[in-house]
């Protein structure tokens, strides 16, 4: 398994106290992704830089696609960029993936035996290591889901966390998330002045 599937489960897992804003998960996904990579050795930063090395197949298929949609070529793309392009639709990429193998189901009506929209974890290994990580308070893990919305992060646990490239992913993903709720925010007071308009005429 892989930090983003594990962030993907427990988006799906922990009953956050608002629900997750899909482009909030996407983002960090992303940025699970560029986290994980630099573990494997598939790319560096220097500074918001990712660096790509010489690319070798990863076990995880979605991690592997990933590091084979890398910009191979300087200027090297920016960990922001990443998360941007990247990002886009990412939630539900990870969604269909752990439905492909078995680990979300959707979820039947109580009276008739159609399925619903909804989804739900399944019992697994993998379920079970996620929670593991959550449960032990993993500080990148949590960061990760902090930006998405579910749970916070305490100073201490922050603390914790002394890679720099590390620190500057996490800081690329909560700046993106934040621009996005601005977006969102600045939408939604577009989207009422012009109903305001409207209800005028």
């Amino acid at each position: 398994m892989s930090t983003p599937r594990d962030l993907m489960i427990v988006a799906l897992d922990v009953a956050p106290d608002r629900p997750v804003e899909t482009g909030d998960l996407s983002l960090a996904l992303a940025g699970a992704e560029v986290i994980d990579l630099i573990a494997a050795g598939a790319v560096a930063l220097d500074g918001d830089l990712i660096v790509p090395n010489p690319q070798v197949a990863l076990p995880d298929a979605l991690l592997d696609h990933a590091a084979s949609a890398l910009v191979r070529q300087t200027p090297y793309e920016t960990v922001e960029d990443w998360l941007w392009r990247r990002g886009r639709g990412l939630s539900s990429a990870y969604l269909a993936a752990l439905e492909a193998e078995g680990l979300v189901a959707r979820q039947r009506g109580r009276w008739l035996p159609v399925r619903t929209g909804k989804t739900a974890l399944v019992d697994s290994p993998a379920r079970s290591r996620a929670a593991d990580r959550w449960a032990e308070g993993e500080p990148v893990l949590g960061q990760l889901a902090a930006a998405a919305g579910i749970g916070e992060v305490s100073n201490e646990d922050s603390a914790k966390l002394t890679d720099e490239s590390l620190d500057t992913v996490l800081a690329v993903v909560h700046d993106a998330v934040t621009e996005l709720e601005a977006v969102r925010q600045r939408k939604s007071v577009e989207d009422a002045a012009y109903d305001n308009v409207w209800r005028g005429m």
